[in-house]
């Protein structure tokens, strides 16, 4: 079980000029599209995408196996890029970053969770939590400790914090992840089945988390088989075969 704690700490009062769901438009996909070539033939991940999120929105995307949810959240995080569409971040057109421009992107708005976890196997609990505050220079050593320690503690696994993630079971991963994508206060959090690897206390318990950051001004784009999941959330997106085949606003009764 997570301690059942806030962030009312150093650094996490999460204080954003954002303002509420009816602000300005944050990411807008226009007829994206991702595919593979072979030949003459073109073989579809992602057709004729066309999403607005709105800052300050929480929204789900769902969908069965292999319908393109994890190639979308990569798009908007700039993990990938589209073959075919345009992407505007804030009004950018980022979709023609070049390398150093995406690295700022990643720096200065987005934080993820991975369904592989991709934690960095040389570096240690502590050190995997602490990497995005690295590239941070508005943030002093002593206030990074401060905010590393208040995670080690929240997620309780401070007993974990010097060992590396190979010693670790997968629910562990899965919390160093989570704490490392929201450390630096993003204003994009991705979620890729944030809580694949948990029990069910502590995937409510997480839920909950990226619930009290939302309401704080936090952007999430979250992607989930569970329904209980994107009850949490204000919207969802449910994907079929590529395409966007429902939008739709959360209510309390969607799958009663």
């Amino acid at each position: 079980m997570l301690a059942q704690k806030h962030f009312s700490g150093i650094g996490f009062a999460f204080v954003y000029t954002t303002e509420k769901l009816n602000s300005r438009t944050m990411i807008e996909l226009k007829n994206v599209e991702k595919y593979h070539k072979t030949g003459f033939n073109k073989t579809y991940v992602l057709k004729n995408i066309n999403l607005t999120i709105k800052q300050g929105e929480f929204v789900t995307i769902m969908g069965p196996s292999g319908v393109g949810k994890s190639t979308l959240l990569n798009i908007v995080g700039l993990l990938e890029p589209p073959t075919d569409g345009e992407y505007l971040f804030n009004r950018q057109p980022v979709h023609k970053f070049n390398e150093r421009q995406r690295a700022d992107f990643h720096k200065n708005f987005v934080g993820f969770v991975f369904q592989a976890y991709h934690l960095i196997d040389e570096l240690t609990v502590y050190e995997n939590i602490e990497t995005p505050l690295l590239y941070r220079k508005d943030i002093p050593a002593k206030e990074r400790k401060s905010l590393v320690a208040e995670l080690l503690d929240r997620f309780q696994i401070v007993a974990k914090k010097d060992l590396f993630p190979e010693q670790l079971s997968g629910g562990q991963q899965q919390l160093v992840g989570i704490a490392r994508a929201i450390i630096g206060k993003p204003k994009l959090l991705l979620a890729d089945e944030p809580t694949g690897n948990l029990h069910s206390k502590q995937g409510e318990e997480i839920m909950e988390l990226f619930r009290e950051l939302n309401r704080d001004g936090m952007t999430i784009v979250q992607v989930t088989h569970a329904e209980k999941n994107a009850l949490y959330g204000n919207r969802v997106i449910q994907l079929l075969d590529g395409w966007i085949e429902k939008d739709v606003a959360v209510t309390p009764d969607m799958w009663k």
